[in-house]
């Protein structure tokens, strides 16, 4: 059986093998629903629990067009920007609803999707990622101290005691992601009162 602290360097080894697709690695011609899901399995495969498990999936695809997440693809194709925004909404799908997606992407979809006279999405994109380092530098200092914090927990308990101390890890994480979630959901619901959507839009479009 693993010491907490060989788990905890097998995360950090997780950590450091993960890595956001670059979107010159996206290819520059438009590509079919097939095309899409073997992209992205192959370029976010390493983010997946298990090995069966499926990054996207045609249904997962097609349930974020009719909810309004993504545009819908045109002459059955997917563009650039199409897969840039599949890319936000496989890192939000396990955090928020359909709605708060929506919600959020709206502003995004509506005023920089195809659209190559300003502010492109892609430029969104890369700005987005472009904290990646700094944010997994800071992720990782949060964990080393929620971890030693743990550590200090339950010291005079004779038996369980690296269950427990595991256990009391996880629940600071649990109510970390909590708080975040919540601020999230917060923020969320003031943009959808700041830019409402418009459904009426989207369908004459």
């Amino acid at each position: 059986m693993k010491t907490n602290k060989e788990r905890l360097r097998d995360f950090f080894a997780r950590l450091d093998s993960l890595d956001y697709i670059k979107p010159e690695q996206i290819p520059n011609i438009d590509l079919y629903m097939d095309q899409v899901t073997t992209f992205m399995d192959e370029h976010l495969g390493q983010s997946k629990r298990y090995e069966d498990d499926k990054v996207l999936t045609k249904t997962m695809i097609n349930n974020y067009a009719k909810n309004n997440l993504l545009p819908p693809p045109v002459k059955k194709k997917y563009s650039r920007e199409h897969m840039l925004l599949l890319v936000f909404i496989y890192y939000f799908k396990n955090m928020l609803s359909f709605h708060d997606i929506e919600a959020l992407f709206a502003p995004i979809t509506e005023g920089h999707f195809m659209d190559a006279s300003g502010l492109s999405l892609q430029d969104i994109y890369e700005e987005v990622f472009s904290m990646e380092y700094e944010q997994m530098k800071r992720l990782k200092e949060d964990l080393l101290r929620k971890f030693h914090a743990s550590e200090e927990s339950f010291t005079d308990q004779k038996e369980d005691k690296d269950y427990l101390q595991l256990f009391t890890f996880i629940c600071a994480l649990g109510f970390d992601v909590f708080l975040k979630k919540q601020a999230m959901e917060m923020l969320i619901d003031q943009i959808r009162e700041d830019y409402p959507v418009d459904h009426s839009k989207k369908k004459k479009s």
